[in-house]
This record gives C-alpha cells, sequence and structure tokens, in this order.
C-alpha cells in the first residue's frame, strides 16, 4: 500500500519541486546534477562542497540581467562587476570569479596579497579596477599605496576625513582616482540610526571642496553607498538610493571626474526553496530610476558599480551531514545527531539565525516525522530546529538498524561560513573540520572532483594550541 505522509510528498507539496539545482532521482537528492550519495560514499560526512561552475554561472547572470535594463532604458553608462573578496578568500573562489572578466572589492589589509598573488598567476592585469573599502588602518592604506604605485587600476574609497591624508603623503603618482562612502542610515529595526561606516552626508560636500578640489593630485571618480541588508524593494532602500542621487547631482555640478554610482548592497540568495525574488524587475527598477534622475536633473548617467560577495558565491556552497544517533529526550521532542557541529561548521545558523535550504539527501520514500537536528559540542545553542518557510524541520523517520545511514544537506552556504568558523584554527570543543570537495566540470563536460583539504587532524590543533 502506498504511503501518503512519505518525505517526497511533503517535499513536492510544499514547494514548486523539482526546481534549478535541486531535483530527486530514485529516492536520492542532486544538487546542481551532482549525485550527492556518490559523493558522500566517496568522502564521507561531514562534508563540505563547492560547485565552482555556479560562481560563473551567478556572474553571468548578473551581468545579463544588467545589461538587458540598461539596453530596455536606453541608459548611457556602463556596468562593472566587482566580487567582495570577504565573501570568501579561497584561491578557487577568485579563480573562477576571475575567469568572468570581473574586478574586485576588498576589505583589508591582507586582501592585497590575495591581488598581488591573483596577478602573478596572470588571472587578473592592471585594468582590473581594485576598489578598497572598510575602515583603513595604516598597513591598509600601505598596501593601497603599494598598488597605486606600482601603476594598478586602484580607487580606495574613503571611509573618513582623514583617510586622503596618507594617501595624499605615500601615493607617487601624478593622479589617484578616489571614492566616497556615504555612511547611510540603518533600518528602523537597528539599536543606532546611522552605519559607523563612510561619511556624513551632511560633509561630503565641504569634504570635497576643502580636500580633494584643490589638490591636483585627486580625482572624485565613484559615490557608493552600502545597506546592510542587501537590495530588496522596501522604501528604505529606495530612500537611501535616492539620498545618493541627490548627493551625485550636487558634487557632479562641481566635479566633472565623478562618474561611477557603487550602488550598495548585494542581491540575495535563495535560503529557502519557497524563496521569491524578482531579480529582474529589481535591476530593471534600479537603472530606470538612476536614468529617470539624470534625465530630469541634466546629468551624464553614471557608470554602475555592483559589489555582489554572497551572491556570487553562495549558492556554490553545500555541507552534507549523516545523522548518527536519534534521542527521544521527552514525550513530543526528538532528536536527530548530526556527525559535527552547527556552531563550527554553519556558524551564521548559531550566531544570527540564519536559515539555509535543508532537505534529506535519501530516503526520500520515507515517512517524515518533526525533528530536532542536534550537533556534537556541549553548547546548548548548538541546535537547529526551524527552516525558513515553517517553525519545525522535518525530515525521513530513521529506523533502529537501518542499512543506510539517513544523510541531509544544508545548500547555498558557501559563502562565510568558513570565515567565520576559523578554518583551519581550533573549533568549539575541538570538533575537527571537515574535508572540503571542490566539484567542478572537465573539458568534456562531465564532472570532476578533487579534495581542497583533508577533516582537520587532532595533530594540528595541538600545534595551534602550542602543545
Amino acid at each position: 500500500m502506498a504511503i501518503d505522509n512519505t518525505y517526497t510528498n511533503l517535499i513536492h507539496q510544499t514547494f514548486n519541486f523539482p526546481q534549478e539545482g535541486f531535483e530527486v532521482k530514485d529516492n536520492e537528492l542532486y544538487f546542481n546534477d551532482i549525485p550527492l550519495m556518490n559523493i558522500i560514499k566517496q568522502y564521507g560526512t561531514p562534508l563540505r562542497i563547492s560547485y565552482l561552475p555556479k560562481i560563473s554561472s551567478q556572474i553571468q547572470k548578473a551581468k545579463r540581467m544588467f545589461h538587458v535594463a540598461m539596453a530596455k532604458a536606453d541608459y548611457k553608462g556602463s556596468y562593472v562587476y566587482c566580487y567582495c573578496t570577504k565573501s570568501s578568500h579561497f584561491s578557487f573562489v577568485l579563480d573562477e570569479v576571475l575567469k568572468n572578466d570581473v574586478h574586485i572589492e576588498t576589505s583589508s589589509a591582507f586582501d592585497i596579497q590575495i591581488i598581488k598573488e591573483q596577478f602573478e598567476k596572470k588571472t587578473l592585469n592592471k585594468d582590473t579596477y581594485i576598489i578598497c573599502n572598510g575602515y583603513k588602518r595604516a598597513n591598509y592604506k600601505q598596501n593601497i599605496c603599494d598598488l597605486i604605485n606600482d601603476g594598478f587600476n586602484v580607487i580606495p574609497v574613503l571611509d573618513h576625513l582623514d583617510e586622503i591624508e596618507y594617501y595624499k603623503k605615500h601615493a607617487k603618482v601624478d593622479k589617484v582616482n578616489l571614492g566616497i562612502r556615504i555612511s547611510t542610515e540603518e533600518e528602523p529595526s537597528f539599536t543606532f540610526y546611522t552605519s559607523r561606516l563612510g561619511i556624513r552626508d551632511s560633509e561630503i560636500i565641504s569634504f570635497y571642496k576643502e580636500r580633494i578640489q584643490s589638490n591636483p593630485k585627486f580625482n572624485l571618480k565613484l559615490l557608493h553607498f552600502f545597506i546592510n541588508t542587501g537590495i530588496k524593494d522596501t522604501i528604505y532602500y529606495w530612500t537611501e538610493l535616492n539620498k545618493c542621487l541627490n548627493i551625485y547631482k550636487e558634487l557632479r555640478e562641481i566635479c566633472p571626474t565623478l562618474d561611477s554610482l557603487n550602488i550598495g548592497g548585494g542581491m540575495p540568495i535563495r535560503t529557502s526553496l519557497g524563496f521569491e525574488y524578482d531579480y529582474e524587475y529589481m535591476v530593471e527598477e534600479i537603472i530606470s530610476q538612476i536614468k529617470l534622475f539624470c534625465t530630469e536633473n541634466d546629468l551624464p548617467e553614471p557608470d554602475i558599480f555592483t559589489e555582489f560577495g554572497s551572491y556570487t558565491v553562495g549558492e556554490s556552497g553545500a555541507t552534507l551531514y549523516s545523522i548518527i544517533d536519534q534521542k527521544k529526550q521527552n514525550d513530543r521532542e526528538t532528536w536527530y545527531m548530526i556527525d559535527s557541529s552547527f556552531i563550527t561548521t554553519l556558524p551564521d545558523t548559531w550566531g544570527i539565525n540564519q536559515r539555509f535550504i535543508l532537505l534529506a539527501i535519501n530516503h526520500w520514500d520515507k515517512p517524515y516525522i518533526p525533528v530536532n537536528l542536534g550537533g556534537l559540542t556541549c553548547d546548548s545553542m548548538d541546535y537547529y530546529n526551524t527552516e525558513a518557510h515553517t517553525n519545525q524541520v522535518f525530515l525521513p523517520q530513521v529506523e533502529k538498524g537501518q542499512k543506510e545511514p539517513q544523510y541531509i544537506g544544508f545548500f547555498h552556504t558557501g559563502a562565510y561560513q568558513e570565515a567565520l568558523s576559523g578554518y583551519g584554527g581550533t573549533q568549539h570543543c575541538l570538533i575537527p573540520a571537515p574535508k572540503h570537495v571542490l566539484i567542478d566540470l572537465n573539458e568534456n563536460g562531465e564532472l570532476s572532483t578533487r579534495l581542497f583539504a583533508k577533516e582537520q587532524s587532532y595533530k594540528s590543533m595541538m600545534k595551534i594550541l602550542g602543545y
């Protein structure tokens, strides 16, 4: 007799499924056409995977949307795609990103060493824009000047009023292109009103007149605003964009070199199979609003820079676990114990209550039950028990003595998680970092895998701890 409450029925009834990147064959999940059970049989769990072609496809998707939007609006400016290295600094990510004729945004001194490495590998050249953001201590500013003096196409984005003094003294070229970051207002839910980053909008014009306009060494090229919550169809985002445009208008009247806007914040990624976001509408609306503003105010249409980090790399990643035990702690709650820790492998789930796409990898033909997922550390916060679309987690029922373990996957985890968990360092309760496998397509279009990092050993942790 057919079972109605199977996991596969649950997913098909809850979402439009299959969908981009996810399908099921013979009750086993495929991620971007990758047979995950085959990967697990080869490498085991816990396991991080990075599917590199997804990075390029995301970049090309964004480029296509902006070019189409600009063509529809007869927009005269150009589009510049920048990758935010802070989302993932791994060499395999930068190598894949830079196949796509894009540019780079940095946020710290050590980022500049990555730029130099990539230049040596010839994956970028001195025409590549290097947008330098963030609050800059001496070492960061020194590294920026090293690039400027070596002929790289660098735009330091001024984050505070006195930052310019360092470039005035140490940049040895005839012209330095500069950006200014506008200090935006934060969303009403924040505990403070204005971002700590950037320069107050009320100070920007006088700052330009007094310290940039009068110095022939500097060109103000770019105006930048950043929305921490990303590009969304909200009054908050459109208000901040309009504020930026008004500052652009006021500055452009006295600064003919200002020809670019960095429109601030990334586009969201799918963190649920029920995710809804009209990318094309948002891009077209941004371009049309900037176009309309420039037309009404008789202004040249600026080049548009974007800085996409999570959007670039997030959907390329997945983190896979085994269910190693189940515990019934009371009459109502069933715990599935994973073979790792959420705190150490998916720190956003613990730190900011981030939800990711969670799916069973096998046993889709089994009945589903509500469960709590527990990690291995002795921390009471090491759990995952709600999804983006519901306040529960449902997974196939694990039966005692079943031959094949239950495997689960968290998807679109490719941004920030390794950096926040302290990749290569000591982990909470000394839980080892999992294996990391890279998946690519070879010249014949076939999947190829390679082990990027083994599971962390006790010896490496003992060495870090001084033993």
